[in-house]
């Protein structure tokens, strides 16, 4: 019913920025929670950031709490997470979700995954 495709990823170094942006395919994009989640070799994929379907409400991780900001343009159907002061530990491949009820943070409850985008961050 929706297709997402992420973009922005890259090579930064520590204490630099990033803004990765997700569009989604399909109508009714307001209908649907949007969430980032990221993964890192030999670990696994774990919650970052979620957006309500209005962009009233958002939520994070502790560990990115006061330098990502996750948000979302309705009107071009694009979610956002704005990634500032960047770790090494932040590396991994961050992927964008979508759910049409779901809002927490269990990966294997979103319904709609893109492929992911790499961002790397060195030391």
């Amino acid at each position: 019913q929706v297709q997402l495709v992420e973009s922005g990823g890259g090579l930064v170094q520590t204490g630099g920025s990033l803004r990765l942006s997700c569009t989604a395919s399909g109508r009714s994009f307001s209908n649907y929670v949007m969430a980032w989640f990221r993964q890192a070799p030999g670990n696994e994929r774990e919650f970052v950031a979620v957006i309500d379907k209005s962009g009233g409400s958002t939520a994070y991780t502790a560990f990115v709490k006061g330098r990502f900001t996750i948000s979302r343009d309705n009107a071009k159907n694009t979610v956002y997470l704005q990634m500032n002061s960047l770790k090494p530990e932040d590396t991994a491949v961050y992927y964008c979700a979508a759910d049409g009820a779901y809002s927490g943070t269990y990966y294997t409850s979103y319904a709609y995954w893109g492929r992911g985008t790499q961002v790397t961050v060195s030391s």
